[in-house]
């Protein structure tokens, strides 16, 4: 327990600026996209042994919060994925070219790439939260 709480602490009291946030993103990201991938995975299964709580579980995550929760979703996985093309790119193919100011204009570049694919998502999923026959298709 003390590892855990020495970690959390040194996670919070360092001021790494745009590396250190983007670091914390990209897990926290990534470990919202394995829960939500576990949890798909557990509901799709639930459908052969118990229809009955598959669609228990289908009219729970009807409910607003939980589709508010799939927006968040939408973001963790494209800032998880965008960060994670960042991180490989200059890994791979420009080690050489490493520098801290470059690489906080590039953690700053990677959340508005983010925000700008995932801003229309969210609008419509959104709009559709609280207008269920709202549909472009």
């Amino acid at each position: 327990m003390t590892t855990l709480r020495t970690a959390l602490t040194g996670y919070l009291r360092y001021r790494g600026r745009e590396g250190q946030y983007s670091f914390l993103l990209h897990r926290l990201t990534g470990l919202g996209t394995l829960l939500f991938l576990v949890i798909h995975i557990i509901d799709m299964a639930a459908f052969y042994w118990s229809p009955e709580f598959f669609q228990d579980a289908l009219e729970l995550y009807r409910l607003p919060i939980f589709q508010l929760g799939e927006i968040a979703l939408v973001f963790a996985v494209f800032y998880h994925g965008a960060n994670g093309l960042r991180i490989a790119v200059v890994d791979m193919f420009l080690p050489h070219q490493w520098a801290i100011n470059a690489q906080r204009n590039a953690a700053r570049w990677t959340l508005v790439i983010t925000l700008l694919l995932w801003l229309p998502a969210a609008l419509y999923m959104g709009y559709r939260i609280f207008n269920p026959e709202f549909s472009l298709f």
